[in-house]
Parts: C-alpha cells; structure tokens; sequence
C-alpha cells in the first residue's frame, strides 16, 4: 500500500530525488523588484515595497488594512497585546496546531486553554467551544470568567489547520455571543474562503505567515489584517516601536516592538502575490491529483470541508490503523520523499502540559494517524 503511494508521489514530481514537503516558487519579478530595493537603499522596515505589499495582501483578501510584520508569530502576539490581553486572562485556542500559536499566547503572559478540534477540517471544534463556556465559565462584571482560575476570557484563537477553513461562522457566532474576542490564526491560508470570504477576514483580527515554506514567502514575514481603522493604527504604532512621528527627534510614548516587516522581505513578497493566482491553480490541480489516486483506497486523503475553498497548502492523509504513521514516514523520507508528521498536540509538549483543556478526543486521534504529503507548487 505503501509503495504504490510513493510512486504515484514520485509521478507527480516527475521523480525529481529528493522531494520536499513544500518549497518555495519563485517565477515571477522576484529577482528584478530584489534589485530595486537593493538600488533604492532602502532595505529596512521603510519603503515602498513595504507599502505595495500590504495594500496587494488587503486587496486579495478584501481587507481595509494589512501590516507587515517580521513574522507570523510576532503577529499574533502583537494581535492579542493590542486587545490588552495579559496575566489575568486565559486565551481559549486548540491543541492540535503549530507551536507558535501557543507561544504567542505564553509571551503575553496569560494562559493557553487547549480544546479539541472538528475531525473534518482539523481547526477549533465549535461544538467544542460551547461546551467548555457553558462548563467551565461564568458572567462576572460582564465578563466571561474561567470558574477554576478566576482568569478573563480575553480571546478565541482558531487556526485554519494546513489551509483548510476552519468553521470560523459558528465559531464567530459564539464569541460574539459570548463578549470574547476573536483572532484568526490563518497562517497557513492565503487563498481559503468561506462562503466566499477570505479566511482571516471574520474576527477582530487576521495574521498571514510568509515563511519560507508558505504558498507566498517573504523569507520570513508576517501580516495583520483588520477593518478596524483604530486597531489598525494602534498595530502599526506598536510594531514600530511606539514611535511618534518627527522629522528629527527619537520620542516614544509606550513600550512598543520592533517587529516591521524590511522593504527588501516586502519586494520579494510583492511579486510572489502577482504569482498567486498561478500558484493556487497549480496546487489546486495537486489536490486533485492526489484525491482522485486516494479514492475507494484505506487511506484518507483530507478534502476542502463543505462550502469552502482551501489553498491546499499542505496535502494531508489519515492512515487507516494507528500505528502506521511511523513506518510510512520512516519508508517515505528515506526514500527521499518529504513526509512529515502533523504537530504533536500542544497538550502533549511538557512546557504545555499543566495547561487545563478538555478530553482532546479527535485531537489525539488525527495526530496517530496524519501525515502531510509533499504538496509543492508544481509548474
């Protein structure tokens, strides 16, 4: 089962040795926009490739605002320090995603709540949510309270797991309901809609990621995204380390963070999302691939949920038996096929252990039996 697998992989690649789980397309007018900001001198976090590539990402999703940033996690930090959230508040997020949106959740001081995610799009469980609020909280002073900790319930953050959207209108509808604010980790999917809505674009605040092994890289880069005119303002004054503008004297009026995307990772970013139609095609013509072989076989190839469209960012498949996960990955990468694991729940890391959560059923299931294909853009 296992080699015919391989080889259908290997097809696809056109059997180039070896094949990485997902590496970065340059196709475009990466090299000459590179050249003109190195001409320009202006290489660091101001000039005019900084300003075209936030307005190109604002645009593409249908955003009123885009700041770029160093990188995604520093985005989602700076996301939930301009909501005010800190030591006295718990961040309700899931357990099943990349490190970073834990850590992010860590460095602002307050407390990572892990819950279980919706088998079907890998993402925060809704049914999962209303179960622990009705639980485990309570209204106090018109705000929802941890009974256990006695902590705020400052912020729901959902992840749209390797690019498929999670069910982020129900997850709305609850946080709304509920006073909690709601920030998108959608790192993962430039290029996914629901119900014809960019993902990010739901809660008070969206963060992109344009690491090196994203569908769009600036090398290593982040955004955020939001309608909000004064959160947008307030995100580019803290990301700029609080300073007040003037043409000679160095004044700030809080602690902010050095964390603005360089002109020279915004030039290359630029001409990678003239490409992104192309490149979305490409990988949506991947997927297809890969569903068509995996059907009527064991193995489970995970589609786009119902209603949405995905970016297909890494292509995942569930091994039919717990177990096979590591003889599949052992076999594929020392075949030269970049195979990877999906993340070790965040409950399940010792840092996050004490952290309290909820049964993490699927959770721990999907991470047995999960493993992401190689799912680079194919030209």
């Amino acid at each position: 089962m296992f080699e015919q697998t391989f080889d259908f992989i290997r097809q696809q690649f056109d059997n180039q040795s070896p094949i990485p789980l997902h590496e970065p397309t340059f196709c475009g007018n990466e090299k000459q926009y590179l050249a003109e900001c190195i001409d320009s001198t202006f290489v660091s976090s101001v000039g005019v490739f900084v300003d075209k590539f936030e307005q190109a990402v604002a645009d593409f999703v249908g955003s009123q605002h885009a700041v770029a940033v160093v990188n995604g996690t520093q985005a989602l930090f700076v996301a939930l320090k301009s909501l005010g959230v800190d030591a006295s508040c718990e961040v309700l997020t899931q357990s099943l995603t990349f490190v970073a949106t834990a850590n992010a959740i860590h460095y602002t001081g307050a407390a990572p709540v892990f819950l279980d995610v919706d088998p079907q799009t890998l993402g925060l469980s809704p049914v999962a949510l209303k179960e622990f609020l009705q639980q485990h909280t309570e209204l106090r002073d018109g705000h929802r309270v941890n009974k256990t900790s006695g902590r705020t319930i400052a912020a729901c953050l959902p992840m749209h797991t390797c690019g498929h959207p999670c069910q982020i209108e129900a997850l709305q509808k609850i946080c709304t309901e509920n006073g909690i604010h709601l920030i998108e980790d959608a790192a993962e999917s430039l290029g996914s809609y629901t119900a014809k809505k960019h993902t990010g674009t739901f809660g008070r605040m969206g963060i992109f990621s344009f690491n090196g092994n994203k569908v769009v890289t600036t090398g290593g880069g982040g955004m955020l995204v939001t309608d909000d005119d004064e959160l947008a303002q307030k995100l580019r004054h803290l990301t700029t380390t609080a300073k007040v503008p003037h043409p000679w004297e160095f004044i700030h009026d809080q602690i902010g963070y050095n964390y603005r995307m360089p002109n020279i990772n915004a030039a290359l970013g630029l001409a990678q999302m003239e490409q992104l139609p192309l490149l979305l095609q490409k990988k949506r013509g991947l997927a297809t691939s890969y569903r068509e072989f995996f059907c009527g076989s064991e193995i489970l190839y995970l589609n786009e949920p119902p209603g949405s469209q995905s970016n297909f960012w890494l292509n995942t498949i569930l091994l039919p038996t717990e177990g096979q996960k590591e003889a599949f990955l052992e076999q594929a990468n020392h075949q030269g096929i970049g195979a990877r694991s999906l993340w070790r729940p965040m409950h399940l890391l010792e840092m996050y252990r004490h952290c309290q959560r909820d049964a993490q059923t699927s959770a721990e299931q999907i991470y047995r039996q999960a493993v992401n294909i190689p799912s680079s853009v194919r030209l």
